[in-house]
């Protein structure tokens, strides 16, 4: 069984975040918690978490059962619409800082995946991803995918890896990766970036190397792409080979940058419909794909 993590704030791009993620582990037993954190106060802010005034734990109490009653209705229509007897969502609303709460669920349920919705860049002045989907990749040690709201689910036929070589990544990240892939019978692209076309250094080399030996059994190939810059670069190489997922390791701030954080410059459209899985460097050892069983082969 395999735990996951979906943060909503109610809104169209939080549910298709989750729809996503329910179509994508369907074949597959899993839990589904859909965590609403409700901001602290302003007054909650600045003194001791403990020292609330009584006006102020009514006002926190009555937050948090609207938020209740909300998760309840998005549960019974999550289920009404994707019946699923192999899947259970359970409803979490809490008072916390947003980071401080999905750092707290990640380690209490043995989270293996975070799920958020984003909105994607619909125009030149923002950014790929927001605040607190950024904050979680960089703070949060937990594979994450962060889904566009005008992504839709269809089979994982393409996956496009970026990477510039210079990481030797580790086993168990990779492992995230190649059970997405394996679970998809999905093609992985991986893909490396230059201006100038320089050379693979020798350590770029062995760690190429190690991603063919380590993917062998996985239909997978390597591309080399140039031009002015790695944005459109990657945009032309997710439209010219249909890409349905992109996937980066955290680690790897040079690409995940560029690709992810930098402020745009003009429309990019893999930001606006394709869904991208962050993967982290280190993950507790329940994180691994393996462990995801499927329903047939699980004890009742």
């Amino acid at each position: 069984m395999k735990n996951i993590l979906v943060a909503t704030d109610f809104s169209e791009n939080c549910f298709n975040a989750l729809k996503y993620s329910v179509k994508l582990f369907q074949e597959f037993r899993c839990t589904f918690y859909i965590l609403h954190v409700n901001p602290l106060s302003t007054y909650t802010n600045t003194v001791n978490k403990t020292s609330k005034i009584p006006s102020e734990t009514r006002a926190n109490e009555g937050a948090l059962e609207d938020s209740r009653e909300q998760l309840r209705s998005l549960v019974k229509k999550i289920g009404a619409m994707f019946p699923n007897r192999n899947h259970t969502y359970v409803p979490i609303a809490i008072h916390d800082y947003f980071v401080d709460a999905i750092k707290r669920e990640v380690i209490n349920r043995n989270i293996d995946l975070i799920v958020m919705g984003c909105k994607g860049i619909t125009g030149i002045n923002e950014v790929a991803i927001g605040t607190n989907t950024s904050d979680v990749i960089t703070k949060v040690k937990c594979s994450l995918l962060a889904v566009p709201e005008k992504a839709c689910y269809s089979t994982l036929k393409e996956i496009a890896f970026p990477t510039d070589y210079h990481l030797g990544y580790e086993i168990n990240v990779l492992e995230n990766l190649l059970g997405i892939a394996q679970i998809n019978k999905s093609a992985l692209r991986i893909v490396n970036f230059s201006k100038n076309k320089d050379p693979l250094s020798e350590e770029q080399l062995t760690n190429k190397e190690f991603l063919a030996d380590y993917f062998k059994d996985l239909e997978h190939d390597f591309y080399y792409l140039t031009g002015s810059k790695l944005e459109t670069a990657i945009e032309s190489f997710a439209e010219t080979k249909e890409i349905d997922m992109i996937a980066m390791v955290a680690k790897n701030l040079n690409f995940l940058q560029r690709i992810l954080f930098k402020p745009a410059v003009e429309e990019i459209s893999y930001h606006i419909k394709l869904p991208f899985l962050v993967l982290h460097e280190k993950l507790p050892s329940n994180m691994r794909w393996p462990a995801l069983s499927r329903p047939s082969q699980l004890a009742h």
